[in-house]
């Protein structure tokens, strides 16, 4: 998804009515802080009033789904996003919990029919998380370009 923002509809980049879930792992937090950052940043640029986002924290990306799930149940946003950042260490837990995590997200987005922007990067090191930060300035433009699609089709 890097070269989204390449093809992004920009009819579709308003999010001044919209109101936008973060739930974010604090897992790797000094990578996902920035992540965060970079995912506020992008929504204010694209008009979301910072009044009109919830920015909830889990420890880490087992958790996010769950998290999801509540803030998609009350009922009140229009896209939600999930931020995270799983880096691989020797043992196959890895695999479970990045395979189990975006599970979980899209189960969300599925149950709810409700766009959910999966932030969770899945990375062998450190340095390749620096390099994909601004996943989280993706997510805020795939969140709120998802909200008023499903918005004009009556979803």
């Amino acid at each position: 998804m890097r070269h989204a923002q390449h093809r992004d509809n920009p009819a579709l980049l308003d999010g001044t009515e919209l109101r936008i879930g973060i739930v974010q792992a604090r897992f790797n937090v000094q990578l996902t802080d920035r992540m965060a950052e970079a995912c506020l940043a992008e929504l204010h640029g694209l008009g979301v009033k910072p009044d009109a986002v919830r920015h909830l924290t889990v420890p880490g990306a087992l958790e996010v789904p769950q998290a999801l799930a509540a803030m998609a149940e009350g009922g009140s946003f229009d896209a939600l996003i999930a931020l995270g950042c799983v880096i691989r260490g020797d043992t196959y837990h890895f695999e479970l919990v990045c395979n189990t995590s975006a599970v979980g997200v899209q189960q969300v987005a599925l149950d709810f029919g409700l766009p959910v922007a999966n932030g969770i990067i899945t990375v062998d090191t450190e340095a390749q998380a620096i390099v994909r930060i601004d996943k989280g300035g993706e997510c805020a433009r795939v969140a709120v370009e998802m909200a008023n699609l499903l918005a004009q089709v009556g979803a």
